[in-house]
């Protein structure tokens, strides 16, 4: 299975002023800029990159796999002892049970530093 590093998270304390400075100033791709409610999710991308800087307001900093398949992908590492919750989608801010349509299939981990990951089904 192929585990692909598509999105990391920074923080920020001014979502325009640094979706301005990415995309304006260095030229970053905006490829997502979402929001519903107390949520914001920015996405940009270096021209050429497959992986995004992520950026928003209601969700955690972090690293972002992507992967054909999530329940395999969740499977594979429980069998290999990671602890990583349960498959979750999002219905606007709210995080709900099971899977849901493309791109919106979770689950999340974290590394034994407390770095956090999510693992999204295309």
């Amino acid at each position: 299975m192929d585990w692909k590093l598509e999105a990391v998270t920074i923080p920020v304390t001014d979502l325009n002023r640094a979706k301005q400075f990415y995309a304006e100033k260095l030229g970053f791709n905006v490829d997502v800029d979402n929001e519903a409610g107390d949520w914001r999710n920015i996405q940009l991308a270096p021209p050429g990159s497959a992986c995004s800087l992520a950026m928003g307001r209601g969700f955690g900093h972090g690293l972002q796999l992507v992967v054909d398949d999530a329940v395999a992908a969740r499977a594979e590492l429980v069998g290999r002892g990671v602890d990583v919750g349960e498959i979750v989608h999002f219905e606007g801010s709210d995080q709900k049970p099971g899977r849901g349509g493309p791109f919106n299939t979770f689950f999340f981990f974290q590394d034994p530093d407390g770095n956090n990951w999510a693992v999204q089904q295309k």
